[in-house]
């Protein structure tokens, strides 16, 4: 079944692969008319809990990202799907989403259903809290959903096949810090690496938009 992978990089891990059209910056996701369920990742520069940092020093208006997040979730709710953002952020206030709790999948009133992950558990190298918020995805997936302090003495690693394996050491810091307590104590990883995705969250990522196809 195809998928939209909508706010991408071109030369992302969805670039190249079978079934998944990749929607980046010069495609305009913002312009995306379906029919195949989504994976939305759109900008979050101008939500998360740098952007009022941000506007206060640049002018930069905090919400103010062209439209993107609105699109993103407009697709979503439209062809099924689900959208990712890092967690605490803005956007999901702004538009009445569900705000995740720990441990399990949240319903708003719009039908549509959240929750909070942390993207070390599929190998990314920042602990990474993410929100994701789905809509027309059935099943919903149950998800590593473990709440890690960030004094924890293991992080988790994927060898080539994708298995999740523990390492000791700590998970290092996104760019952001993403509400992490001691960021001053971890180095930071740079922006590129940062905003990449785990190949193992990226397959649940389309796996759960394909469900959204099949029950539409």
């Amino acid at each position: 079944m195809n998928v939209a992978a909508l706010f991408v990089d071109p030369r992302g891990c969805y670039a190249g692969l079978p079934n998944v059209e990749v929607w980046d910056q010069a495609r305009d996701a913002r312009l995306y008319a379906g029919p195949h369920p989504v994976v939305a990742h759109p900008p979050c520069a101008r939500w998360c809990r740098l952007a009022g940092l941000v506007q206060a020093r640049t002018g930069l208006l905090k919400g103010d990202d062209g439209g993107c997040f609105e699109s993103a979730l407009r697709s979503v709710r439209t062809f099924g799907g689900v959208l990712e953002h890092p967690a605490y952020s803005d956007a999901f206030h702004h538009f009445g989403l569900p705000i995740p709790e720990a441990g399990a999948w949240q319903k708003g009133l719009c039908g549509g259903w959240s929750c909070r992950v942390e993207q070390w558990h599929y190998g990314h190298r920042a602990k990474k809290a993410t929100w994701l918020y789905a809509f027309g995805v059935d099943p919903l997936p149950s998800l590593k959903w473990t709440r890690t302090p960030d004094t924890a003495s293991v992080a988790y690693v994927t060898d080539g096949g994708g298995d999740v394996k523990r390492r000791k050491g700590r998970a290092l810091i996104s760019w952001c810090g993403n509400h992490t307590k001691d960021c001053g104590e971890r180095p930071r990883l740079g922006h590129r690496e940062a905003n990449s995705t785990p190949l193992p969250f990226r397959d649940l990522l389309l796996n759960m938009a394909r469900s959204a196809g099949r029950s539409s």
